[in-house]
Protein backbone atom coordinates (compact mmCIF):
# COMPACT_ATOMS: atom_id res chain seq x y z
CA UNK A 1 0.00 0.00 0.00
CA UNK A 2 1.63 3.63 -0.64
CA UNK A 3 0.16 4.58 2.98
CA UNK A 4 -2.54 3.99 4.98
CA UNK A 5 -3.05 4.47 8.38
CA UNK A 6 -0.80 3.94 11.75
CA UNK A 7 3.04 4.27 12.41
CA UNK A 8 5.07 1.75 10.93
CA UNK A 9 7.62 -0.83 12.09
CA UNK A 10 10.60 0.06 10.67
CA UNK A 11 10.68 -2.20 7.70
CA UNK A 12 14.69 -1.58 7.21
CA UNK A 13 15.32 -2.28 11.14
CA UNK A 14 13.63 -5.43 10.59
CA UNK A 15 15.99 -6.69 8.37
CA UNK A 16 19.17 -8.37 9.08
CA UNK A 17 22.74 -7.38 8.31
CA UNK A 18 23.05 -9.61 4.75
CA UNK A 19 19.94 -7.85 4.00
CA UNK A 20 19.62 -3.83 4.48
CA UNK A 21 23.90 -4.48 3.18
CA UNK A 22 21.64 -6.07 -0.21
CA UNK A 23 18.79 -3.80 0.17
CA UNK A 24 21.59 -0.62 0.20
CA UNK A 25 23.58 -2.03 -2.69
CA UNK A 26 20.24 -2.15 -4.76
CA UNK A 27 19.30 1.37 -4.63
CA UNK A 28 20.78 5.15 -4.62
CA UNK A 29 20.20 7.41 -1.71
CA UNK A 30 18.47 10.54 -2.71
CA UNK A 31 17.34 13.95 -0.83
CA UNK A 32 13.76 16.13 -1.27
CA UNK A 33 13.59 19.51 0.23
CA UNK A 34 10.20 19.92 2.49
CA UNK A 35 7.38 20.59 0.14
CA UNK A 36 8.51 18.10 -2.36
CA UNK A 37 6.34 15.83 -4.59
CA UNK A 38 8.30 12.22 -3.79
CA UNK A 39 5.64 10.92 -5.86
CA UNK A 40 2.15 10.93 -7.42
CA UNK A 41 -0.99 9.38 -7.17
CA UNK A 42 -1.48 7.78 -10.59
CA UNK A 43 2.62 7.96 -11.66
CA UNK A 44 3.83 4.40 -13.03
CA UNK A 45 5.53 2.85 -9.73
CA UNK A 46 9.22 2.41 -10.66
CA UNK A 47 10.43 2.10 -7.30
CA UNK A 48 10.33 1.73 -3.77
CA UNK A 49 11.43 4.21 -0.77
CA UNK A 50 13.26 3.36 2.14
CA UNK A 51 13.43 6.65 4.68
CA UNK A 52 16.22 7.61 6.30
CA UNK A 53 15.56 10.80 7.37
CA UNK A 54 12.34 13.46 7.39
CA UNK A 55 8.51 13.14 7.37
CA UNK A 56 6.44 12.41 4.41
CA UNK A 57 2.80 12.43 4.56
CA UNK A 58 1.00 10.43 2.46
CA UNK A 59 -2.15 11.84 0.84
CA UNK A 60 -5.16 11.27 -1.40
CA UNK A 61 -7.56 13.72 -3.19
CA UNK A 62 -10.96 13.39 -3.78
CA UNK A 63 -12.85 13.52 -7.24
CA UNK A 64 -13.84 17.08 -5.90
CA UNK A 65 -10.19 17.92 -5.13
CA UNK A 66 -9.89 17.76 -1.54
CA UNK A 67 -6.77 16.28 0.15
CA UNK A 68 -7.13 13.20 2.89
CA UNK A 69 -4.21 12.78 4.25
CA UNK A 70 -3.90 8.76 5.03
CA UNK A 71 -0.76 8.91 6.92
CA UNK A 72 2.64 10.45 7.97
CA UNK A 73 5.76 8.51 7.77
CA UNK A 74 9.08 8.52 9.26
CA UNK A 75 12.37 7.21 8.86
CA UNK A 76 12.69 3.41 8.32
CA UNK A 77 9.30 3.30 7.18
CA UNK A 78 8.89 1.83 3.09
CA UNK A 79 7.03 3.63 0.51
CA UNK A 80 5.23 2.33 -2.43
CA UNK A 81 6.08 -1.68 -1.86
CA UNK A 82 2.62 -2.50 -3.35
CA UNK A 83 1.91 -0.75 -6.20
CA UNK A 84 5.99 -2.08 -7.17
CA UNK A 85 4.94 -5.81 -6.53
CA UNK A 86 1.51 -5.88 -8.28
CA UNK A 87 2.63 -3.26 -11.15
CA UNK A 88 -0.27 -0.90 -10.99
CA UNK A 89 -0.05 2.88 -10.82
CA UNK A 90 0.30 4.73 -7.36
CA UNK A 91 -2.39 4.32 -4.96
CA UNK A 92 -1.22 8.04 -3.20
CA UNK A 93 0.97 10.97 -3.40
CA UNK A 94 3.87 11.13 -0.84
CA UNK A 95 5.14 14.66 0.14
CA UNK A 96 7.79 15.68 1.90
CA UNK A 97 6.65 17.95 5.10
CA UNK A 98 10.72 18.23 6.23
CA UNK A 99 14.03 17.43 4.76
CA UNK A 100 13.98 14.15 3.65
CA UNK A 101 16.42 11.69 2.87
CA UNK A 102 15.56 7.91 1.03
CA UNK A 103 16.97 5.45 -0.40
CA UNK A 104 15.36 4.95 -3.96
CA UNK A 105 15.26 1.32 -4.67
CA UNK A 106 14.27 0.60 -8.79
CA UNK A 107 11.07 -1.93 -8.79
CA UNK A 108 13.61 -4.64 -10.46
CA UNK A 109 16.07 -4.44 -7.98
CA UNK A 110 13.68 -4.39 -5.48
CA UNK A 111 11.40 -7.91 -6.63
CA UNK A 112 14.95 -9.34 -6.94
CA UNK A 113 15.76 -8.21 -3.09
CA UNK A 114 13.02 -9.79 -2.03
CA UNK A 115 13.54 -13.10 -4.01
CA UNK A 116 16.74 -13.18 -2.46
CA UNK A 117 15.24 -12.60 1.02
CA UNK A 118 12.08 -14.00 1.79
CA UNK A 119 12.25 -12.82 5.18
CA UNK A 120 11.96 -9.16 3.63
CA UNK A 121 8.72 -10.44 1.96
CA UNK A 122 7.12 -11.61 5.31
CA UNK A 123 8.15 -8.20 6.86
CA UNK A 124 6.40 -6.35 3.81
CA UNK A 125 3.21 -8.39 4.60
CA UNK A 126 3.19 -7.68 8.45
CA UNK A 127 3.36 -3.78 7.46
CA UNK A 128 0.70 -4.44 4.72
CA UNK A 129 -1.23 -6.06 7.03
CA UNK A 130 -0.69 -3.58 10.09
CA UNK A 131 -1.60 -0.43 7.92
CA UNK A 132 -4.96 -2.39 6.55
CA UNK A 133 -5.96 -3.24 10.52
CA UNK A 134 -5.22 0.68 10.83
CA UNK A 135 -7.12 1.58 8.11
CA UNK A 136 -10.40 -0.79 8.94
CA UNK A 137 -10.24 0.66 12.64
CA UNK A 138 -10.44 4.22 11.52
CA UNK A 139 -13.05 3.90 9.42
CA UNK A 140 -14.91 2.34 12.03
CA UNK A 141 -14.02 4.83 14.41
CA UNK A 142 -15.15 7.66 11.86
CA UNK A 143 -18.60 6.37 11.80
CA UNK A 144 -19.18 6.04 15.67
CA UNK A 145 -17.25 8.78 17.48
CA UNK A 146 -17.31 12.09 17.73
CA UNK A 147 -14.79 15.08 16.19
CA UNK A 148 -12.83 15.17 19.54
CA UNK A 149 -12.60 11.86 20.57
CA UNK A 150 -11.26 11.29 17.21
CA UNK A 151 -8.55 14.41 17.22
CA UNK A 152 -7.46 13.27 20.94
CA UNK A 153 -7.03 9.78 19.41
CA UNK A 154 -5.00 11.22 16.40
CA UNK A 155 -3.08 13.24 18.92
CA UNK A 156 -2.17 10.58 21.12
CA UNK A 157 -0.45 8.45 17.68
CA UNK A 158 1.11 11.31 16.83
CA UNK A 159 2.44 12.01 20.18
CA UNK A 160 4.49 8.48 20.13
CA UNK A 161 5.38 7.78 16.64
CA UNK A 162 5.85 12.26 15.84
CA UNK A 163 6.58 13.57 19.11
CA UNK A 164 9.30 16.19 20.15
CA UNK A 165 9.66 16.75 23.60
CA UNK A 166 10.20 20.02 24.98
CA UNK A 167 9.85 21.93 28.10
CA UNK A 168 6.43 21.85 28.95
CA UNK A 169 4.93 19.28 27.15
CA UNK A 170 5.35 17.00 23.42
CA UNK A 171 5.54 18.96 20.46
CA UNK A 172 3.65 18.02 17.07
CA UNK A 173 5.40 20.19 14.10
CA UNK A 174 4.12 20.97 10.45
CA UNK A 175 1.13 19.91 11.36
CA UNK A 176 -2.00 22.72 10.36
CA UNK A 177 -5.68 22.30 11.39
CA UNK A 178 -6.31 21.22 7.78
CA UNK A 179 -4.01 18.55 8.23
CA UNK A 180 -5.29 17.51 11.56
CA UNK A 181 -8.88 17.79 10.11
CA UNK A 182 -7.79 15.11 7.17
CA UNK A 183 -6.10 12.49 9.73
CA UNK A 184 -9.21 12.40 12.21
CA UNK A 185 -11.92 12.73 9.05
CA UNK A 186 -13.44 15.97 10.61
CA UNK A 187 -14.14 19.39 9.16
CA UNK A 188 -11.45 22.18 10.04
CA UNK A 189 -14.28 23.94 11.64
CA UNK A 190 -14.77 20.88 14.12
CA UNK A 191 -11.31 20.37 14.39
CA UNK A 192 -11.05 24.17 15.42
CA UNK A 193 -13.92 23.93 18.05
CA UNK A 194 -12.35 20.67 19.71
CA UNK A 195 -8.56 22.10 19.89
CA UNK A 196 -10.39 25.10 21.88
CA UNK A 197 -12.12 22.56 24.17
CA UNK A 198 -8.74 20.67 24.74
CA UNK A 199 -7.10 24.13 25.48
CA UNK A 200 -9.85 25.38 27.95
CA UNK A 201 -8.75 21.64 29.65
CA UNK A 202 -5.08 22.85 29.92
CA UNK A 203 -4.00 19.50 27.55
CA UNK A 204 -2.89 21.57 24.38
CA UNK A 205 -1.53 24.87 22.99
CA UNK A 206 -1.52 25.69 19.75
CA UNK A 207 1.00 27.67 17.31
CA UNK A 208 0.97 28.04 13.72
CA UNK A 209 1.43 24.75 12.53
CA UNK A 210 1.69 23.15 15.48
CA UNK A 211 0.20 21.55 18.60
CA UNK A 212 1.73 20.50 21.98
CA UNK A 213 0.33 18.59 23.87
CA UNK A 214 1.06 19.88 27.68
CA UNK A 215 -0.98 16.66 29.37
CA UNK A 216 -0.17 13.46 28.19
CA UNK A 217 -1.89 11.70 30.61
CA UNK A 218 -4.84 14.02 30.30
CA UNK A 219 -4.80 12.69 26.73
CA UNK A 220 -4.46 9.41 27.17
CA UNK A 221 -7.25 9.50 29.79
CA UNK A 222 -9.56 11.56 28.25
CA UNK A 223 -13.01 10.09 27.59
CA UNK A 224 -16.25 11.96 26.26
Amino acid sequence: MDGDGAPDRGFAEALDARALADLRAAGVRRTWPAGAVLFREGDRADRVLVLESGTVKVVTTSSGGVEHILALRTAGAVLGELAVADGGPRSATAVATTPVEALAVPAARFRTFLTDHPAATLELLTIAIGRLRAADRQRAEFGSTDTITRLVRTLRDLARSHGRTVDGGIRLDLLSQDDLAALCGSSREAVSRSLGTLRAAGLVATGRRSVTILDIDGIDAWEV
